[in-house]
Protein backbone atom coordinates (compact mmCIF):
# COMPACT_ATOMS: atom_id res chain seq x y z
CA UNK A 1 0.00 0.00 0.00
CA UNK A 2 1.29 3.44 -0.93
CA UNK A 3 2.16 5.89 1.84
CA UNK A 4 -0.66 8.21 2.85
CA UNK A 5 0.99 11.23 1.27
CA UNK A 6 1.16 9.48 -2.10
CA UNK A 7 -2.51 8.52 -2.26
CA UNK A 8 -4.41 10.20 -5.07
CA UNK A 9 -8.10 10.33 -5.95
CA UNK A 10 -8.90 10.99 -9.60
CA UNK A 11 -12.63 11.42 -10.14
CA UNK A 12 -12.19 11.39 -13.91
CA UNK A 13 -11.27 7.71 -13.80
CA UNK A 14 -14.89 7.09 -12.83
CA UNK A 15 -16.60 9.86 -14.80
CA UNK A 16 -14.77 9.79 -18.15
CA UNK A 17 -16.11 6.37 -19.22
CA UNK A 18 -19.69 7.62 -18.92
CA UNK A 19 -19.18 11.09 -20.40
CA UNK A 20 -20.62 11.09 -23.96
CA UNK A 21 -18.64 12.40 -26.89
CA UNK A 22 -19.63 15.89 -28.06
CA UNK A 23 -21.96 15.70 -31.09
CA UNK A 24 -19.82 17.91 -33.29
CA UNK A 25 -20.81 16.00 -36.42
CA UNK A 26 -24.43 17.03 -35.89
CA UNK A 27 -23.70 20.71 -35.18
CA UNK A 28 -23.15 23.23 -38.00
CA UNK A 29 -19.47 24.14 -38.06
CA UNK A 30 -20.02 27.90 -37.46
CA UNK A 31 -21.84 27.07 -34.22
CA UNK A 32 -19.29 24.39 -33.28
CA UNK A 33 -16.56 26.96 -33.94
CA UNK A 34 -18.07 29.32 -31.37
CA UNK A 35 -18.17 26.40 -28.93
CA UNK A 36 -14.42 25.90 -29.33
CA UNK A 37 -14.34 23.05 -31.85
CA UNK A 38 -11.67 23.21 -34.55
CA UNK A 39 -10.82 20.98 -37.47
CA UNK A 40 -7.21 21.90 -36.79
CA UNK A 41 -5.41 24.02 -34.17
CA UNK A 42 -5.16 27.79 -34.80
CA UNK A 43 -2.16 28.63 -36.94
CA UNK A 44 -1.49 32.04 -35.45
CA UNK A 45 -1.27 33.46 -31.96
CA UNK A 46 -3.04 36.67 -31.01
CA UNK A 47 -1.16 39.69 -29.77
CA UNK A 48 -2.01 41.35 -26.48
CA UNK A 49 -3.74 44.25 -28.23
CA UNK A 50 -6.52 41.97 -29.46
CA UNK A 51 -6.68 40.09 -26.16
CA UNK A 52 -6.96 43.25 -24.08
CA UNK A 53 -9.52 44.78 -26.46
CA UNK A 54 -11.70 41.71 -26.19
CA UNK A 55 -11.21 41.65 -22.43
CA UNK A 56 -12.29 45.29 -22.16
CA UNK A 57 -15.49 44.63 -24.08
CA UNK A 58 -16.15 41.22 -22.54
CA UNK A 59 -15.60 42.13 -18.90
CA UNK A 60 -17.59 45.34 -19.12
CA UNK A 61 -20.38 43.83 -21.18
CA UNK A 62 -20.81 40.62 -19.19
CA UNK A 63 -20.82 42.33 -15.79
CA UNK A 64 -23.35 44.93 -16.94
CA UNK A 65 -25.56 42.27 -18.51
CA UNK A 66 -25.51 40.18 -15.33
CA UNK A 67 -26.61 43.15 -13.24
CA UNK A 68 -29.29 44.19 -15.75
CA UNK A 69 -30.68 40.66 -15.95
CA UNK A 70 -30.67 40.06 -12.21
CA UNK A 71 -32.34 43.44 -11.60
CA UNK A 72 -35.37 42.16 -13.53
CA UNK A 73 -35.92 39.44 -10.92
CA UNK A 74 -38.28 40.82 -8.23
CA UNK A 75 -36.58 39.26 -5.21
CA UNK A 76 -33.16 40.40 -6.45
CA UNK A 77 -34.37 43.97 -6.88
CA UNK A 78 -35.88 43.87 -3.41
CA UNK A 79 -32.86 42.38 -1.60
CA UNK A 80 -30.32 44.51 -3.45
CA UNK A 81 -27.71 41.89 -4.48
CA UNK A 82 -27.31 42.32 -8.24
CA UNK A 83 -24.07 40.38 -8.68
CA UNK A 84 -21.66 38.39 -6.53
CA UNK A 85 -18.39 40.29 -6.17
CA UNK A 86 -16.29 37.25 -7.07
CA UNK A 87 -17.50 37.55 -10.67
CA UNK A 88 -15.09 40.44 -11.10
CA UNK A 89 -12.17 38.03 -10.65
CA UNK A 90 -13.94 35.39 -12.73
CA UNK A 91 -14.30 37.87 -15.59
CA UNK A 92 -10.54 38.46 -15.66
CA UNK A 93 -9.98 34.73 -16.04
CA UNK A 94 -12.70 34.20 -18.64
CA UNK A 95 -11.68 37.08 -20.91
CA UNK A 96 -7.97 37.62 -20.33
CA UNK A 97 -6.61 34.24 -19.20
CA UNK A 98 -9.14 32.06 -21.02
CA UNK A 99 -6.52 29.45 -22.02
CA UNK A 100 -5.88 28.67 -18.36
CA UNK A 101 -7.38 25.45 -16.96
CA UNK A 102 -9.01 27.62 -14.28
CA UNK A 103 -11.11 29.39 -16.94
CA UNK A 104 -12.54 26.35 -18.74
CA UNK A 105 -16.31 25.80 -18.53
CA UNK A 106 -16.14 22.75 -16.28
CA UNK A 107 -14.01 24.59 -13.75
CA UNK A 108 -16.02 27.79 -14.00
CA UNK A 109 -19.51 26.32 -13.74
CA UNK A 110 -19.00 23.39 -11.37
CA UNK A 111 -16.82 25.33 -8.95
CA UNK A 112 -19.29 28.21 -8.67
CA UNK A 113 -22.15 25.79 -8.06
CA UNK A 114 -20.15 24.02 -5.37
CA UNK A 115 -19.13 27.34 -3.79
CA UNK A 116 -22.66 28.74 -3.68
CA UNK A 117 -24.12 25.56 -2.18
CA UNK A 118 -21.36 25.21 0.42
CA UNK A 119 -21.38 28.92 1.23
CA UNK A 120 -25.13 29.17 1.77
CA UNK A 121 -25.14 25.90 3.75
CA UNK A 122 -22.48 27.15 6.15
CA UNK A 123 -24.21 30.52 6.38
CA UNK A 124 -27.45 28.87 7.47
CA UNK A 125 -25.64 26.48 9.80
CA UNK A 126 -23.68 29.13 11.67
CA UNK A 127 -26.71 31.39 11.96
CA UNK A 128 -28.24 28.71 14.18
CA UNK A 129 -25.41 29.30 16.65
CA UNK A 130 -25.21 33.06 16.71
CA UNK A 131 -25.23 36.18 14.58
CA UNK A 132 -21.99 37.41 16.14
CA UNK A 133 -19.38 38.62 13.67
CA UNK A 134 -16.72 36.21 14.87
CA UNK A 135 -19.03 33.26 14.13
CA UNK A 136 -19.56 34.48 10.57
CA UNK A 137 -15.83 35.01 10.10
CA UNK A 138 -15.16 31.47 11.25
CA UNK A 139 -17.95 30.11 9.03
CA UNK A 140 -16.72 32.04 5.99
CA UNK A 141 -13.18 30.76 6.37
CA UNK A 142 -14.41 27.19 6.78
CA UNK A 143 -16.73 27.50 3.76
CA UNK A 144 -13.84 28.70 1.58
CA UNK A 145 -11.62 25.85 2.81
CA UNK A 146 -14.25 23.16 2.22
CA UNK A 147 -15.04 24.56 -1.22
CA UNK A 148 -11.36 24.40 -2.17
CA UNK A 149 -11.12 20.77 -1.08
CA UNK A 150 -14.20 19.84 -3.12
CA UNK A 151 -12.88 21.70 -6.15
CA UNK A 152 -9.61 19.77 -5.93
CA UNK A 153 -11.38 16.42 -5.62
CA UNK A 154 -13.67 17.23 -8.57
CA UNK A 155 -10.81 18.71 -10.62
CA UNK A 156 -12.64 22.02 -10.96
CA UNK A 157 -10.23 24.51 -9.39
CA UNK A 158 -11.42 28.06 -10.10
CA UNK A 159 -9.99 30.62 -7.63
CA UNK A 160 -12.90 33.11 -7.71
CA UNK A 161 -15.19 30.34 -6.44
CA UNK A 162 -13.36 30.46 -3.12
CA UNK A 163 -14.41 34.08 -2.85
CA UNK A 164 -18.00 33.12 -3.70
CA UNK A 165 -18.13 30.73 -0.74
CA UNK A 166 -16.64 33.35 1.57
CA UNK A 167 -19.02 36.08 0.40
CA UNK A 168 -22.03 33.81 0.91
CA UNK A 169 -21.27 33.70 4.63
CA UNK A 170 -19.84 37.11 5.54
CA UNK A 171 -21.62 39.52 3.18
CA UNK A 172 -24.87 40.90 4.60
CA UNK A 173 -26.64 41.10 1.24
CA UNK A 174 -25.63 37.55 0.32
CA UNK A 175 -26.79 36.25 3.71
CA UNK A 176 -30.12 38.02 3.23
CA UNK A 177 -30.63 36.34 -0.16
CA UNK A 178 -29.99 32.90 1.32
CA UNK A 179 -30.65 29.90 -0.91
CA UNK A 180 -31.62 32.20 -3.76
CA UNK A 181 -27.92 32.97 -4.12
CA UNK A 182 -27.48 29.66 -5.95
CA UNK A 183 -29.71 30.50 -8.97
CA UNK A 184 -28.24 34.02 -8.95
CA UNK A 185 -24.75 32.54 -9.32
CA UNK A 186 -25.96 30.20 -12.07
CA UNK A 187 -27.46 33.16 -13.92
CA UNK A 188 -24.18 35.05 -13.70
CA UNK A 189 -22.17 32.06 -14.93
CA UNK A 190 -24.51 31.50 -17.87
CA UNK A 191 -24.41 35.11 -19.02
CA UNK A 192 -20.64 35.42 -18.67
CA UNK A 193 -20.05 32.19 -20.58
CA UNK A 194 -22.51 33.25 -23.29
CA UNK A 195 -20.53 36.47 -23.78
CA UNK A 196 -17.13 34.75 -23.60
CA UNK A 197 -17.83 32.09 -26.24
CA UNK A 198 -18.25 34.37 -29.28
CA UNK A 199 -15.74 36.99 -28.15
CA UNK A 200 -12.89 34.64 -27.22
CA UNK A 201 -13.26 32.71 -30.47
CA UNK A 202 -12.31 35.75 -32.54
CA UNK A 203 -8.93 34.58 -33.92
CA UNK A 204 -8.51 32.41 -30.79
CA UNK A 205 -10.04 29.30 -29.32
CA UNK A 206 -12.25 28.99 -26.26
CA UNK A 207 -12.81 26.76 -24.50
CA UNK A 208 -9.68 24.67 -24.82
CA UNK A 209 -11.79 21.74 -23.67
CA UNK A 210 -15.23 21.21 -22.14
CA UNK A 211 -14.53 18.37 -19.75
CA UNK A 212 -10.89 17.37 -19.23
CA UNK A 213 -7.49 18.53 -20.43
CA UNK A 214 -6.94 15.44 -22.57
CA UNK A 215 -10.67 15.10 -23.37
CA UNK A 216 -10.83 11.30 -23.54
CA UNK A 217 -14.42 11.50 -24.71
CA UNK A 218 -13.94 14.47 -27.05
CA UNK A 219 -10.75 13.11 -28.60
CA UNK A 220 -10.56 9.31 -28.30
CA UNK A 221 -7.19 8.08 -27.11
CA UNK A 222 -7.10 5.47 -29.89
CA UNK A 223 -7.17 8.14 -32.57
CA UNK A 224 -4.49 10.29 -30.98
CA UNK A 225 -2.09 7.48 -30.22
CA UNK A 226 -2.45 6.24 -33.78
CA UNK A 227 -1.58 9.67 -35.11
CA UNK A 228 1.41 9.92 -32.80
CA UNK A 229 2.78 6.54 -33.92
CA UNK A 230 1.91 7.07 -37.58
CA UNK A 231 -0.20 3.89 -37.68
CA UNK A 232 -3.80 3.91 -36.53
CA UNK A 233 -3.95 0.15 -36.08
CA UNK A 234 -0.73 0.03 -34.08
CA UNK A 235 -1.82 3.01 -32.06
CA UNK A 236 -5.10 1.37 -31.21
CA UNK A 237 -3.33 -1.62 -29.67
CA UNK A 238 -0.50 0.14 -27.88
CA UNK A 239 -0.57 2.44 -24.90
CA UNK A 240 1.80 5.40 -24.83
CA UNK A 241 4.82 4.89 -22.58
CA UNK A 242 4.59 8.50 -21.48
CA UNK A 243 3.04 11.83 -22.33
CA UNK A 244 2.34 12.36 -26.04
CA UNK A 245 2.26 15.93 -27.36
CA UNK A 246 0.72 16.47 -30.76
CA UNK A 247 -0.23 19.62 -32.61
CA UNK A 248 -2.80 21.21 -30.34
CA UNK A 249 -3.32 17.96 -28.41
CA UNK A 250 -1.90 16.34 -25.31
CA UNK A 251 -2.31 12.69 -24.28
CA UNK A 252 -1.66 11.97 -20.62
CA UNK A 253 -1.77 8.28 -19.59
CA UNK A 254 -3.82 7.54 -16.52
CA UNK A 255 -0.78 6.38 -14.56
CA UNK A 256 0.79 9.85 -14.79
CA UNK A 257 -0.63 12.45 -12.40
CA UNK A 258 -0.16 16.13 -13.27
CA UNK A 259 -1.26 19.23 -11.44
CA UNK A 260 -3.10 22.08 -13.17
CA UNK A 261 0.05 24.11 -13.81
CA UNK A 262 1.87 21.22 -15.46
CA UNK A 263 -1.14 20.49 -17.67
CA UNK A 264 -1.38 24.13 -18.68
CA UNK A 265 2.31 24.20 -19.69
CA UNK A 266 1.88 21.07 -21.82
CA UNK A 267 -1.14 22.58 -23.56
CA UNK A 268 0.80 25.71 -24.37
CA UNK A 269 3.60 23.58 -25.87
CA UNK A 270 1.08 21.65 -27.95
CA UNK A 271 -0.43 24.86 -29.28
CA UNK A 272 3.00 26.04 -30.44
CA UNK A 273 3.64 22.97 -32.60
Amino acid sequence: MAPLWELNFDIDQYLNPIIPSPPWQFIPYPLAYILGHRHKPPERKCGNLLVTSRALVGIFGSLVLIQLASHQIPWVAADGLRIVASFGAAAVLEFCAFESPFAQPRNFLVSQIIASIVGVSFSKLFQLRSNDDWVRWFGGALACAVTTVLMEFTRTIHPPAGATALIAVIDDNAVKVGWKLIPLVLLGCSIMLAVALPLNNILSRFPMYWWTESDPALFPEKQFIGEALGDEETGARARPPGIVILQGRVIVPQHIQLDSTEKFILEQLANKL
